[in-house]
């Protein structure tokens, strides 16, 4: 039986993703959007790239219907909307929130047994809301921040050393934003740490151009953000689960007390399989570390809390 995979919104993240699924024939394509037609416009367009990219992977797009969505194994859900003028911060949580709270509801009744994959934003945020809503246990809901960011980290180590991409690892914790935690230590180039091959100034000059690096691409754009590298960053996490690789990455994952942090979801390392998130892997940090993880995770918790607030509880 062939596996399937729903995207949920049609924007260029969602679209970009079904794309790259398509295209690695990991599994047929669902794409759902609230827009009329869009979705289905883009599947259509997607699927008649298929003779040219030789791949035979089935595009379905829908307007609003999950009935396609059922019996998906892995769901990514990129709906949501971007911060405008004139918004709030708590306007753009509760609007995100209730699309989010909505979206799961509808995936869960159809597609039960299904892993999600969180990249709308404030993505922390939502996979709480994801979790709370579908009722899944805490390995089939996972956020998608920390593939990304480790892969900005790793573009900024090989522009700066002049060495392949493939050469790069890179981690980075915490909280998709600001609060991130980039970790230089366990960073390396075939396997020796970036601190041995580059002077503190410019490892520090690298985290932070990782830490601000959806922002210097909207400063970019102007009208828009990020979609080629996040979209990479939600299949990555889809591949490992479907072809059940046992794949470490970062991502966004519930603690129940590793790192010393309780019932939030940050970004740490974990197992990928067929299960969802079959491993969190705690790793030895310094006590510098550990504050700005503290730090990184006090940041999600306020935004649970206001999410809290904002429902009235």
């Amino acid at each position: 039986m062939r596996r399937k995979v729903t995207v949920v919104g049609a924007g260029n993240v969602g679209a970009t993703a079904a794309m790259r699924v398509a295209e690695k024939e990991l599994a047929d394509v669902v794409l759902i959007d609230v827009l009329e037609g869009v979705p289905a416009g883009k599947a259509l367009d997607l699927a008649e790239a298929a003779p040219i990219e030789k791949h035979d992977s089935k595009l379905i797009g829908a307007t609003n219907d999950y009935s396609h969505a059922e019996g998906s194994d892995i769901v990514i859900i990129t709906a949501g909307v971007p911060r405008k003028p004139g918004m709030s911060r708590d306007d753009l949580l509760e609007t995100n929130m209730g699309i989010m709270e909505n979206v799961t509801r509808e995936v869960a009744s159809v597609a039960p047994e299904s892993i999600l994959i969180v990249v709308s934003n404030p993505l922390d945020a939502m996979c709480h809301v994801a979790f709370e809503v579908s009722g899944f246990p805490k390995n089939r809901v996972m956020g998608m921040a920390g593939v990304l960011d480790s892969a900005r980290f790793r573009t900024f180590i090989a522009m700066e050393l002049n060495v392949s991409v493939e050469n790069t690892h890179a981690f980075v914790l915490g909280g998709h934003g600001d609060t991130m935690v980039p970790l230089p230590r366990y960073s390396t180039v075939a396997g020796i740490p970036i601190t041995e091959l580059l002077p503190p100034d410019r490892i520090e000059a690298l985290v932070e151009r990782t830490r601000n690096g959806g922002a210097e691409i909207v400063s970019l754009l102007k009208t828009g953000s990020a979609y080629y590298a996040p979209a990479s960053a939600a299949v990555e996490m889809a591949e490992a689960i479907l072809k059940d690789k046992k794949k470490i990455l970062p991502c966004a994952a519930y603690l129940e007390g590793e790192y010393g942090i309780q019932g939030l979801f940050i970004g740490v390392p974990v197992k990928l399989g067929a299960q969802g998130i079959e491993e969190i892997i705690e790793i030895k940090l310094t006590e510098e570390e550990r504050a700005a993880l503290q730090h990184s995770a006090d940041a999600v918790k306020g935004l649970v809390d206001d999410m809290k607030r904002l429902r009235g509880n």
